[in-house]
Formats: C-alpha cells, structure tokens, sequence
C-alpha cells in the first residue's frame, strides 16, 4: 500500500523547486557536516584532552559572536527582496552592511576573549579563529542570496569543497604533527579559499565587488535597518545560542573535560540537525508565497504535511541515537570521552522537538508575527540560561545545561501552539498527538533497550512507526486529504 501510495502521481510535489533546492541544500550540508565531524573526530584524537577543550572554547566564543554580526538579517533579506523594485542596489547594501557588521563584531570576540579567559592558548586560538566572522558575515550573504534567486546548487558545491579542505587539513596530522595554533591558522587559510569560491563562482552575475564597494551605505540607514528589523536580530542569533552559550557556561563552571564531552555529543547533534534546518530554509519562501497569495488553505495543508514528515523524522533519529550512542561516541572519537554517551542520550531528547520548533517558527514570521516569534524567543532563552546557572549551582553535571535546554524548547513549542491555534493554522487535537507521540517514543524505547539488545530494539521501533505512518497515510487517502496535500503544493 505504501509503495503504491508513493508511487501515485499525487506525489508529483517531489519534483517541485522546494524538494529540489531542499535536497541539494541537505545534501551539500550533510557532506560538509560530516567532513566538518571527521575533522573534529580526528582531532579529538590526535591532541590531547586539555588542548582539544580549548579549541573548541574559542570556536564556540566566536560561534557566539557570529550568532549576532549578521544582525540576523537573512530572513529579513528574503522577505525584502522579492518587493523591491531595485533588487541589485538593494542586494548590494546588504552585502556591504554584512561587511561592516562582520569587522565590528570580530573586533567585540576579541574584547570577550580577553575579558573571560587568561590562558595564552586560548586567547590566541579565540584571536585566529575569530576572524572567521568576517568571512562567515560575507559568505552567509552569498547563500541568502541563492536561496531567494533558488540557486543553491551553487551554494551546494561550495560547501562541500569548504568541508573537505578542513579534513584534508586534520589528515596532514597523519603526516606531520603540528600545534593547534598552527591548526587553526590553516583553517582560516581554507575559510578565504572557500570566500574566494563563493565570490567568484558562487554568487549571482548580478552582483560583484566593484557593485558592493560603490553602494553607499550611510549610518542612518544601518540604524533605520536595525531600529525597523532588530526583531530579525534576536530570532536569528538565538538559534545560535541556544547550544553555544551552554559551552561556555561549561567552560567557566565545570571542567576542561566536561566541555570536551558536550562538543563530542554536539558534533554527533549538528549532523543530523542539519536536515530539518536546511529543508526549512527552502520552505520558508513557500510559506511566504502561499500568505502574499492570500491562500491559508494552502498554507495550511503544506505545513500539516510537512510536520508530520519532521515528527516522524525525529522520533526515529532520537531511536536511533538512543540505542547506539554506546557504540557511535568510541567509535567516531575514540575512548577518551566516555561522559559524552549519557551526554548524547539527553541532549537528543531536545532533538524530538527540534524540527517542529523551526517549522512553526517559520510560519510564524512568514505571516508576519515575527515580533511574537521573537519575545518567544528571548523567553526561552531566558529560562534556559536561568535553569543552567540554577542547576549548576546545586549539581556540577551536564545533565543540567541538557535538560535546561530541553525545558525551554518544549516552553518555546508549547506558546508556538497556542499562537498557532489561535490564528486557527493549527488544532489543539493535532498538538496533544504529537506530545502523546514524544511521550510514547521516549518511553518505547527505554522499555526496548532494557529487554532487548540495540539492534534489536531500533528495529522493532522503526517497524512500528513505519506501520503507523502507513495507517496514517491510509487514513489520509480514504478521507481525501491526500488530493489537498497535492493541491496545496500547486
């Protein structure tokens, strides 16, 4: 029945521009994730535990600062483009802004560096691998670009040429080892290779050097921009913080070793969050289309569709994680973190909320409750931070910065409902199954691995939701839903 049902034509969305840029933009993003962890992978081998910490603490510290310097105005851009009658000048002001934006805030990483940390290491890997906010700022305005003219292909190639020059660079480790200071130069060195990709091959023929150098970008306009979007620069730096301000309150709170840990287990997280990040990128444009249009039947139907694809996929990541976090960890890093296994376990808890968080955030800002979308935000965050400095303070684990994460996600979830079933986008019975689904997943699969062995256990809870997904479509078509999926994507 599945098989037939995936066969129909009804499916014919699935050669549409949003599957096709989703799928290039997951699959570049998917391959640079994974050189991106093969790299981190070998270098959590090769230098020792203190070393590698450090490291890591300085790429978050510039992460943080990055989270911030685009000012968060991507989906401002996006939103922006498509009305201004002058896309090329306009295009062109951004790109210088993103410029500025980007010296600024390196110059502000190096103040935070000096301000927190006194060890020379580490203030010289946060001097070095700062610098990459300048060339992110530029980069990010390149993809933002491609992702409104639907030219990711463009982005794609790059992307995966940017990963695989970080693993060639942790492979000359093999070879000849050096220090991390010299690690992170090169890195550098392969982010103005990839700049340089970007600027020659891989963005628009309506832009250039010459165009971005000459727009005039006066003061007053960044601080009408600022003034008129900053909403924009909460939403798009909190995704950010959410998970870098938790190894930084690490780093001045627990151990060299703890910090270690939660970067492993990240690593493992950012490859597989990865997928629902880019596909919403690609949806968001769609979601503003069906709203410009006026069509809420459509909107509707494209985000029931696309919510259920997201809770189906991480109910089975978070299977999968639970059962073999024991084996991927020494695996992939070797037997020196063996806190990052339970680590794992508990910050993929996150993960079941994770996709849907992002999917309604995007509705919730292509219908223009960016504002509300933000305070949800900012509250959130609030409580994360809050419930990590409390819980630290009484318990010196990482149990609590994974849990102090979770707590704010499922809050952050619960007011997107509410404001979601108020606008009548979606309904309460919708929202109570997928907390039922969560529920019953966590506890399906605690009950499995303790009566059965991994293997076994993913299997058997991979079976079962593949059944219910069956049933579900089975029940879709009967009631002739699956006619309005199609036609929502028209």
């Amino acid at each position: 029945m599945m098989l037939r049902l995936l066969q129909n034509k009804r499916f014919g969305y699935l050669q549409s521009a949003l599957v096709k840029n989703s799928a290039w933009g997951i699959i570049a993003n998917i391959l640079q994730i994974l050189f991106v962890f093969l790299f981190f992978a070998i270098v959590a081998r090769l230098y020792a535990a203190d070393e590698f910490a450090r490291f890591l603490i300085s790429t978050t510290v510039y992460q943080l600062v990055a989270a911030f310097s685009s000012m968060g105005l991507g989906q401002w851009f996006i939103r922006q483009y498509v009305v201004e009658t002058d896309q090329t000048g306009f295009t062109a002001k951004f790109f210088k802004t993103q410029l500025g934006f980007g010296v600024l805030f390196y110059l502000l990483n190096i103040i935070l560096a000096y301000t927190l940390y006194n060890n020379y290491q580490l203030r010289m890997l946060c001097l070095i691998m700062g610098t990459n906010i300048i060339f992110d700022n530029f980069i990010n305005a390149i993809k933002t670009l491609n992702v409104v003219q639907n030219e990711q292909r463009k982005t794609a190639g790059i992307l995966v040429i940017d990963g695989f020059l970080k693993l060639l660079i942790a492979c000359a480790l093999f070879i000849s080892p050096f220090s991390i200071i010299l690690l992170a130069g090169l890195m550098i060195v392969a982010r103005l290779l990839t700049l340089s990709l970007f600027i020659k091959m891989g963005s628009s023929n309506s832009i250039s050097l010459a165009t971005i150098w000459s727009a005039a970008v006066s003061y007053h306009d960044v601080k009408q921009l600022i003034v008129k979007n900053w909403q924009f620069i909460v939403i798009g730096s909190i995704s950010i913080i959410y998970w870098k301000i938790g190894n930084l309150i690490i780093s001045k709170m627990l151990t060299l070793a703890h910090v270690a840990d939660y970067e492993v287990a990240f690593r493992i997280f950012s490859v597989l969050q990865i997928i629902p990040v880019i596909a919403s990128t690609t949806i968001y444009p769609q979601f503003i289309k069906h709203y410009n249009e006026g069509n809420i039947h459509k909107l509707k139907q494209l985000f029931n569709y696309i919510f259920i694809a997201y809770t189906v996929f991480a109910v089975l990541t978070y299977a999968f994680i639970y059962s073999f976090s024991g084996l991927i960890i020494p695996l992939a890093f070797g037997q020196g973190y063996p806190g990052a296994i339970v680590c794992m376990q508990q910050m993929f808890l996150t993960f079941l909320l994770l996709p849907t968080v992002l999917l309604q955030a995007n509705l919730l800002v292509a219908i223009g409750a960016e504002k509300l979308d933000m305070w949800f935000n900012v509250a959130s965050l609030v409580i994360n931070v809050a419930a990590c400095f409390i819980g630290l303070y009484y318990y010196k684990n990482l149990a609590v910065i994974n849990y102090s994460v979770l707590v704010s996600f499922l809050i952050f979830h619960l007011l997107q409902d509410v404001s979601l079933i108020k606008r009548k986008l979606m309904t309460v019975s919708h929202s109570i199954v997928f907390y039922v689904a969560l529920i019953f997943t966590v506890l399906a699969c605690r009950l499995l691995i303790q009566n059965l062995n991994s293997y076994l256990a993913f299997a058997v809870f991979f079976l079962f939701t593949v059944m219910c997904v069956a049933l579900l479509l089975f029940g879709y078509k009967k009631s002739g839903l699956l006619n309005n999926l199609n036609s929502a994507k028209a």
